[in-house]
């Protein structure tokens, strides 16, 4: 039998030698706390400076990106993402002609018509506040209004001259698309949603005017309701009217008055129609006519027009070369 081996000896840690009072453990620790705290405090002023320069541009801070969850190089190909990946923005073009949108070829119709029809939901909606669609409470709404509320004068003369611009811009926004050819190939089913809105428009216009509930709206409607007689097969006047078998108690004029006569159920009709019913096809129709714009190619321009430091590029020679 082999003898038994000595145990071995237990590995004692090495005695902590002190140096001046202070053990080699408690120095190491030292020392690695001053260059943690170092280390933060260059973290923080590194932070600190990021977040100074965020500010001074808004699309790198954290709560834009939470919104637009795009990468915010100032790449063409980021601007694009940020445009495509956003269903606001995605109505617009991510690239846009840069000769037709000079103001001298557009006019800016487009933008000043939809311009105005914000204009007038705001202050429909603050005019909604003080204004009750009943016989008799309508007119002395309207009083009150303008010799009561505070700036209640300015308010509905916004909305009504408002009201009145944006017919005559959308009437100069499509003789502009006529006049530049914007409804050919392949505009044209955007040209018929331009039309439609243009019929929408001036309804809103006609269906406000009975509003106030004065001389001026209720012969207004009077005449507009006793011309809708003469629809073709709608109105009980109209051509094949009598034969589709209408009548004035069941044509176009009774549905749109409520009855026979311009009375308070008409002044109801044409406040439905004009706050709720057609704006929120107006709205529709709108966004639709702005998508299309994107995705017919753009704003329809003029001939394309090169800078000079374009014509100098070699892109630009070959394209010469190649066309001879």
């Amino acid at each position: 039998m082999e003898p038994d081996k000595p145990d071995k000896p237990a590995i004692q840690p090495p005695e902590e030698k002190p140096v001046a009072g202070v053990s080699l453990i408690e120095r190491v620790r030292g020392d690695v706390k001053e260059d943690i705290d170092l280390l933060k405090d260059k973290v923080s002023k590194e932070n600190i400076k990021e977040e100074i320069e965020n500010l001074k541009d808004p699309t790198r801070t954290q709560l834009y990106k939470s919104m637009f969850r795009v990468k915010h190089e100032p790449t063409p190909r980021s601007r694009s993402l940020g445009v495509l990946t956003n269903v606001f923005l995605h109505l617009h073009p991510a690239k846009i002609n840069r000769d037709a949108v000079r103001f001298s070829y557009t006019w800016g119709m487009g933008g000043i018509t939809f311009y105005l029809f914000i204009v007038l939901t705001f202050t429909g909606i603050l005019l909604m506040f003080y204004y009750h669609p009943s016989k008799g409470q309508a007119y002395q709404d309207i009083l009150y209004l303008e010799n009561d509320v505070p700036f209640g004068k300015l308010l509905r003369n916004m909305h009504r001259w408002g009201a009145h611009l944006m017919v005559i811009t959308t009437w100069l926004h499509m003789f502009r698309v006529v006049m530049t050819g914007s409804y050919k190939t392949p505009r044209e089913f955007n040209w018929a949603v331009g039309v439609v809105l243009l019929v929408l428009t001036l309804l809103l216009s006609f269906t406000g005017y009975l509003l106030p509930d004065d001389q001026l709206g209720f012969w207004a409607v009077t005449v507009g309701t006793n011309m809708a007689r003469a629809t073709p097969m709608l109105g009980a006047e109209g051509p094949f009217g009598p034969q589709a078998g209408m009548t004035q108690y069941n044509d176009v004029r009774f549905g749109l008055l409520g009855g026979s006569i311009v009375d308070a159920n008409a002044l109801l009709r044409s406040y439905i129609w004009h706050c709720i019913a057609i704006p929120v096809i107006v709205s529709v129709l709108l966004a639709v006519h702005f998508w299309r714009v994107r995705k017919d190619g753009g704003i329809s321009g003029p001939a394309p027009v090169m800078l000079e430091s374009e014509m100098r590029s070699p892109g630009a020679r070959a394209v010469k070369q190649s066309v001879k």
